[in-house]
């Protein structure tokens, strides 16, 4: 119990921890409660477009007599899931390669970063259509497009990482005891790398969140009727006239997912960063 104290004390101390806290976890709630809600694919036609604050629809309904609020929740389901599994594979090929680059150097190196600046060098959101369009789009080549674009940062960090390890005292200490490479690699260099991994994670959540939601309004993620905050963004601009609400609120929700992810590996990185303590 004490140590729990402390951990919430310590969050309260860090604006930017406790603001990404409070936001990551209230996104969290509504997607665990979306199970509390109507269908979000119920329509009723003559309730459509009814304003919010309704009595029996808190924030309106859309255009097919729809609950907003619920399809929003729902939609939490896809921007996390998104997030959280994007995020996972990009981080898994950005650190695989940067151990690599960083750890044998020389022409594996060469190799790895230059396709890396060729990545670098192409707008993700090109990447992510030109994959969207060749492929069936849906929820899983998403998330599979958003990870296999998303990862050339994550290498660079993780070269630089492993170049400031490589040499240091522990690490030649364990090649003079006559380990191999591969133990040296996953026993010595990542252990102490998994800070700057969490806050990139972390990070990247955010970031797969909006690429999500850009590919949907367009009508390349997600496809109808799953109620992607993108998608409502895009059905609801044809009503911003007589019912704004409908591209309003989702926009809402995008808008703070990224605040409080970003808020909290921004937290993470005062939290773990030592030269910050």
């Amino acid at each position: 119990m004490d140590n729990f104290s402390k951990l919430i004390k310590s969050i309260r101390r860090n604006p930017n921890l406790f603001i990404g806290f409070i936001i990551s976890f209230s996104l969290l709630g509504l997607m665990l409660s979306s199970v509390l809600f109507q269908s979000p694919f119920a329509q009723n036609l003559d309730l459509r477009l009814l304003p919010s604050g309704s009595s029996s629809h808190l924030l309106g309904t859309d255009h097919f007599g729809r609950d907003v609020l619920s399809r929003l929740a729902t939609g939490s389901k896809i921007s996390i899931q998104v997030g959280f599994i994007a995020s996972g594979i990009s981080l898994m090929i950005g650190v695989i390669l940067g151990l690599i680059s960083g750890y044998f150097g020389r022409r594996m190196d060469t190799i790895i970063m230059r396709f890396t600046d060729i990545m670098l060098a192409f707008p993700i959101l090109l990447f992510l259509i030109a994959i969207s369009a060749a492929f069936e789009p849906s929820l899983k080549t998403t998330m599979i497009a958003i990870g296999a674009v998303s990862w050339p940062p994550i290498a660079r960090l993780m070269r630089s990482q492993v170049l400031s390890m490589k040499n240091r005292e522990f690490v030649n200490a364990a090649r003079s005891l006559g380990f191999n490479h591969f133990r040296i690699i996953i026993k010595h260099i990542l252990p102490n790398c998994l800070a700057p991994i969490l806050i990139t994670f972390t990070l990247g959540i955010s970031g797969a969140i909006m690429a999500e939601a850009s590919l949907s309004f367009l009508g390349l993620g997600v496809q109808p009727p799953e109620p992607s905050w993108g998608a409502m963004i895009n059905e609801g601009k044809d009503f911003l006239r007589v019912a704004p609400h409908l591209s309003i609120y989702p926009g809402i929700a995008i808008a703070l997912a990224v605040l409080g992810f970003n808020l909290l590996g921004e937290g993470l990185r005062d939290k773990l960063d030592v030269k910050n303590r």
